[in-house]
This record gives C-alpha cells, sequence and structure tokens, in this order.
C-alpha cells in the first residue's frame, strides 16, 4: 500500500510538472503540440495566451489534426477560449471524420485575446501525432460587426485597420466621448410677435449629448403665451421623473418643468416680456422632440372709430400693445392732422392701452384758384366757384385775337390729388396763341396799283411802321405772334440811301434809336388805334450781305406786347412755297409817282414772277437775284414798291386754310415800277427756320 500511495504522489507531481503557459504577442505564429511532428506526451497540459493590440481579433485554424477520440473529448483534446467564454473543443482524428475535430473551421475571437490549452491523459498507446495549428491578428470592422449598441457611432462610422473614428452630420459637433453627436444651440433669440420654436431636427429624433437654450425677449408690455402643438416625445423614466431628457422654461421668476414623456404641457401664460426655454437630453435615446408657437399679447386699445370719408386698415376685432393702424381717406378726399394734408396716418396702440393719437379728419381735395391764362378767361362749371375734388372749369382765349394751342376743349376737372388735370395737357395750363392772317375787314381788290391805291383801314392789321422818336418813319415791317417784327436787315441801319446803301456794322440802330408803331393807317396823322412799341432787341439774319441783299431779314423783339385788336393782328407764316403766278398783296407808306409820299397805307397787288424770268431781267445789269430772294410785279411796270416800303410785308391769301400769310418782305429793286424791272422781296419761306429759332414761335 505504501508502494502505492507513493507511486500516486510522484505521478501527481509528474502531472503537475509537465503543465505549463506559453504568453504570444505577436500578429501571427504558429502552435503545435508537444513533440508534433512525432506522438505527444501522455499526461500532459499546455496553455497558450495569444494577445494581439485592441482593434484586432485572432482568426485560428488547423492544418493537422491527430488527437484520441473519445466521448465529449475526455481524454485528449484542445480548448479555445477567451476570459469568459469556449470557443470550440476538439478532439478525434481527421481520417474519422468525427465532428469533435476541426476540419476546415476557422475560429475567431471577439476581441483580442484568445487562449489555446492542449491536454492529454495517461495514455497514448495508439502514437497519436498532435496537431499543427496556425494563428494570425485580423482587423475588426467596428462599423459593421459591434455589438454593443451604446458603443457605436450616432451618426456616421469610419473604419480603419486596427479602430474605427466616428463623424456627425453637417451642423452637429462631435461629443467628447468621441461617439455620439450633438448641436449647438445655445444662442437663440426670438424677438418677433409670434413665432415657433422646435427641438433640432423635430420631428426627426433629436441630438444626443445636448443643451439648448432659447429666448423670447420682447418689449415691455407684452405677455407670452405657449402652446405645444403635434408630437410630443421626449425621454422619460417610469420611475424617476425626467432624468434623462427634459425641457424647462422660466418666466420672469418662475421656472416651469421639466417637462418630459409623450404629454405635453398645457397651454401656458407666462405672464412676462421675456422667456428663457432650456432643452437638455443625454447621450441616448432616439425620441422626437417638441415643438412649440409662442404669441405674444398685450394690453388692449379701444377699436378705432374711422374718420367720415375715410377707412381704418387693418380692421380687426381687438388691438392691442404695437399694433398699428393706417388711416386713409376715400378717393378725392386728404388726411388732415394738425392743418397738415397727407395722404396717409399711422397710430399705434401703447402699452397702457390708449393709442398714440387723435384720429385725423378728411378733407375733400382742394386744387385752389386756377392759375390765370395769359390772354385768356377761366369760366367755373358751378355757380360758387368750386375748386374742390370734381369740380371743373374751362379755359378759353379771348376771341377773335386768340386761340388754344392744338385746339383743346380746355377744360379741366379737380383730380383727387388736388391738381387741375386735363385729359390733354395733364396738370399743364393750355397756351393761348394769337390768330393770325385773318382780319377783321376784307379787302376790296383794287385795278390800278402804280403810286399805290389806299388801303381800306384794318385790312392789313400785321403792317408795322419803324419810326424814329421824332415820329419820322423810315421802313416797314409785319408782326409775328405779338411780341416780334420781322422787317428788311438792311433798314437796321442809321443811314440809308435809296439807292446804293453802303451798310457797316457801325451803323446798327440801337434798339433806343427807333420805336415800333402798330396799327397805325395815316402816315403822319395818329388815331386811337395806334400803339407805340419800344424795342428790346434786335437779330440781323447771320447770312446777311449787305452788298448783295442776300438773306435781307431781321427780326425786332418787343419790350412790350402788341394788343390785339380789330387793327393790330398778326401775319401767319407761309405753310409752303407760293407759285408761280399766285397774287400778292404789297403795303407800306412808300414814295408814290412824283416822289411824293402818301398820306394813308397804300396796296398794290401784283402776281409772282418765275425766278428764272427775274434773274433775267436783272442780268444786265449784273444784279444777282438769289435762291434767298422772291420777284414780284408785272412785265410793262408800273406796280411795284417804292422807296419807304423797305421791310414792309408782300402776303398772300392760303384759300385753303382762309388766312393771310407773309410770302416776302420788300427789300430792292431798279427804280419803282420800270418796265422789266420786278420788285425783289426777301423769302420768307427759305428763312422760315431761322425765324422760328429765334423767336420760338410754332406753326
Amino acid at each position: 500500500m505504501r508502494w502505492l500511495l507513493l507511486c500516486h504522489a510522484l505521478c501527481l507531481s509528474l502531472l503537475k510538472a509537465s503543465a505549463h503557459t506559453v504568453e504570444l504577442n505577436n500578429m501571427f505564429g504558429q502552435i503545435q503540440s508537444p513533440g508534433y511532428p512525432d506522438s505527444y506526451p501522455s499526461d500532459s497540459e499546455v496553455t497558450w495566451n495569444i494577445t494581439v493590440p485592441e482593434g484586432f481579433r485572432i482568426k485560428l485554424y488547423f492544418m493537422h489534426f491527430n488527437l484520441e477520440s473519445s466521448y465529449l473529448c475526455e481524454y485528449d483534446y484542445v480548448k479555445v477560449e477567451t476570459e469568459e467564454q469556449v470557443l470550440a473543443t476538439f478532439c478525434g482524428r481527421e481520417t474519422t471524420d468525427t465532428e469533435q475535430t476541426p476540419g476546415q473551421e476557422v475560429v475567431f475571437s471577439p476581441g483580442s485575446f484568445m487562449s489555446i490549452t492542449f491536454r492529454s491523459d495517461f495514455s497514448n498507446e495508439e502514437r497519436f501525432t498532435g496537431f499543427d495549428a496556425h494563428y494570425m491578428a485580423v482587423d475588426v470592422d467596428e462599423c459593421t460587426e459591434r455589438e454593443d449598441e451604446e458603443l457605436s457611432c450616432d451618426h456616421y462610422c469610419h473604419n480603419y485597420i486596427g479602430g474605427y473614428y466616428c463623424s456627425c452630420r453637417f451642423g452637429y459637433l462631435l461629443h467628447t466621448d468621441n461617439r455620439t453627436c450633438r448641436v449647438e444651440c445655445s444662442d437663440n433669440l426670438f424677438t418677433q410677435r409670434t413665432g415657433v420654436i422646435t427641438s433640432p431636427d423635430f420631428p426627426n429624433p433629436y441630438p444626443k449629448s445636448s443643451e439648448c437654450f432659447y429666448t423670447i425677449e420682447l418689449e415691455e408690455g407684452f405677455m407670452v403665451s405657449l402652446q405645444f402643438e403635434d408630437i410630443f416625445d421626449i425621454e422619460d423614466h417610469p420611475e424617476v421623473s425626467c432624468p434623462y431628457d427634459y425641457i424647462k422654461i422660466k418666466a420672469g421668476p418662475k421656472v416651469l418643468g421639466p417637462f418630459c414623456g409623450e404629454r405635453a404641457p398645457e397651454p401656458i401664460n407666462t405672464q412676462s416680456h421675456s422667456v428663457q426655454i432650456l432643452f437638455r437630453s443625454d447621450n441616448s435615446g432616439e425620441n422626437r422632440g417638441w415643438r412649440l408657437s409662442y404669441r405674444a399679447t398685450g394690453n388692449e386699445c379701444p377699436e378705432p372709430e374711422p374718420p367720415v370719408h375715410g377707412k381704418i386698415e387693418p380692421q380687426q376685432t381687438t388691438y392691442s400693445f404695437k399694433d398699428q393702424v393706417l388711416i386713409s381717406c376715400d378717393t378725392g378726399y386728404k388726411v388732415l392732422k394738425d392743418n397738415v394734408e397727407m395722404d396717409t396716418f399711422q397710430i399705434e396702440c401703447l402699452k397702457d392701452g390708449t393709442w398714440s393719437n387723435r384720429i385725423p379728419t378728411c378733407k375733400i381735395a382742394d386744387c385752389g384758384a386756377p392759375a390765370e391764362l395769359k390772354h385768356g378767361l377761366i369760366t367755373f362749371s358751378t355757380r360758387n366757384n368750386l375748386t374742390t375734388y370734381k369740380s371743373e372749369i374751362q379755359y378759353s382765349c379771348q376771341q377773335p385775337y386768340y386761340k388754344m394751342l392744338h385746339n383743346i376743349t380746355g377744360i379741366y376737372t379737380c383730380s383727387a390729388q388736388g391738381v387741375w388735370m386735363n385729359e390733354v395737357l395733364g396738370r399743364s395750363q393750355p397756351t393761348c396763341l394769337p390768330v393770325c392772317g385773318v382780319p377783321k375787314f376784307s379787302r376790296k381788290l383794287m385795278a390800278r396799283i402804280f403810286n399805290g391805291h389806299p388801303a381800306q383801314k384794318g385790312t392789313t392789321p400785321w403792317i408795322a411802321m419803324l419810326s424814329y422818336p421824332n415820329e419820322q418813319p423810315f421802313c416797314g415791317g409785319s408782326l409775328l405772334g405779338s411780341s416780334w417784327i420781322v422787317t428788311a436787315a438792311h433798314c437796321l441801319h442809321q443811314s440809308l440811301d435809296p439807292d446804293y446803301p453802303a451798310l457797316h456794322d457801325s451803323d446798327l440802330l440801337r434798339p433806343s434809336d427807333f420805336k415800333i408803331i402798330m396799327g397805325k393807317h395815316w402816315r403822319r396823322r395818329s388815331d386811337g388805334n395806334e400803339q407805340h412799341l419800344r424795342v428790346k432787341r434786335v437779330f440781323l439774319h447771320p447770312l446777311y450781305d449787305p452788298n448783295t441783299f442776300e438773306n435781307d431779314v431781321a427780326l425786332v423783339e418787343l419790350l412790350e406786347s402788341a394788343v390785339l385788336s380789330d387793327f393790330v393782328m398778326p401775319i401767319c407764316l407761309p405753310q409752303g412755297p407760293p407759285q408761280e403766278g399766285d397774287v400778292v398783296v404789297v403795303s407800306g407808306w412808300g414814295k408814290q409817282f412824283l416822289q411824293r409820299f402818301p398820306e394813308t397805307l397804300m396796296e398794290i397787288e401784283i402776281p409772282i414772277v418765275d425766278h428764272r424770268t427775274c434773274q433775267e431781267a436783272y442780268a444786265p445789269l449784273k444784279r444777282k437775284v438769289t435762291r434767298d430772294m422772291i420777284c414780284a410785279g408785272e412785265k410793262e411796270g408800273g406796280k411795284d414798291a417804292c422807296a419807304g416800303d423797305s421791310g414792309g410785308p408782300m402776303v398772300t391769301l392760303d384759300k385753303e386754310r382762309g388766312h393771310w400769310y407773309l410770302v416776302g418782305t420788300v427789300s430792292w429793286g431798279e427804280d419803282c415800277g420800270k418796265k422789266d424791272r420786278y420788285g425783289v422781296y426777301s423769302y420768307i419761306y427759305h428763312n422760315k427756320d431761322w425765324i422760328q429759332r429765334v423767336t420760338r414761335m410754332r406753326d
């Protein structure tokens, strides 16, 4: 018995001596049973502890496996395990195809540690050769293989060899745990009277590990009320009030909340103009959050009463602090406030429940007295000469001496803007133009005209007499409009030779050297129809040649306008050129037969002469008849202007329009009424543009 006990003790001691542990820290390696490829010893136990870096796990597979077979591997075996669990236990021989052999099976550790233990019992009679295995570290794809939900990335996961990292969507920040995503929402200020506030990403789940701060800050006098809407879903706990996520509301000294769960708080009247809302979330959960609307109200003001002929906008049932209303008036009326007219007026409800100003009144638009019309009259459509909205006036020109430009009706209506308006001219005033070429007294055409024929008084109301201050006449002219005289340029010199005047700039007459007499009939005697007018300025045609009488035309501007009457009326400017043979009338106070001056205005009636015929008549005398000249007279002579008639009018009747117009002004000729010596006149149509440019007159 002693030997048996001693032998048992020695065997246990040897067994313990054969058990040992091998620590492996390489990224790959080979493990073989003791004595491999020879048979492994009996009563042997070896453990290989494999450790690789974090972020890797261990892959194990067998190239050869030959162990004693036993039920549930109770004799010899290879056990693969971690610190917490057994991954596999193998035994038997590959050739027997038992289920306990690894075959092609690959064993993976869940983490960075794996322990492999080989154990054999007291006998190995068949000399089993053991095993040959290999291991290696393989990367763990934490983004797809991580089982711990609490350690997974909140938004995006990025795997790399040996590890992984997390990132967040746009607008989010990575928390200090490098896993969860939070938002920066600590500076939200609301200053409008109404608005909507939500948790971040609502109605999607709100971010984790976040703290949001919202401030509603309005002017003192407002009171903010809150109303939670739609979904209310904040993480809760069945036993503890809001330990994870919650919302708190601070209004003045009061703090409301915390609120969480799925039931929204009742509407809250904060009784304050300043409200702070705190929302906090922890690092877990997938709740959808909240949405609230707020509205600020203040003390109510009494409903304003619109003025007569006015309205108030907007129209509401109640008005409270800071509400504004706009007062305007009906068409044709103006808002009147403190004696000042305006289009609109605005008032505001104050925090004490009163309006900032009293309601103004509406005053009907008044266009005021219409502007006077020169040479015109104003007729009111009402008895009391009203000038208020929709009142009408009519402008008319002094008949028969003036007519309205463009022949408009002259009716003006007082507009809603307080301005007199015409449908054609708008707010512009009409213009009265002198009626030209329509004398009150019709002429009786005469027969023989040499030495002239006395003109009937008033038949030539446009003729002007140019006279020295001593009442000595020296030239004639024609009235254009009411302020201009057209005459011959050679008239406006101090010294005049009837035959060959030698003219120089130094001889030009000054405005004070002569005057204009209108309404003149008698040459030296005066009557009550005459008007003596002073001269303001003198204009000679810029191309006037005193040697050849080319462009022999001048304009005299009157210092005061002529007063139109039956005996003073302007002549019209030509619309087009006259035709050869047209009969014209020449008027003047020039010398007659036996070189005597007439007592009254004289006139002759002669035809227009072809320009070439006139040129040929003066060719022997080497006198040029240019295109700015026009000729009139009879071949046999006897009818002509003479000395003293210079500058006077040559006119003809426009039968279509029914008025007389100026064809030319008396310029020059060879003697008076000689055979084959026609009178030469400055051609007005040729110089019409210059005349209109200087006088600014229109047709």
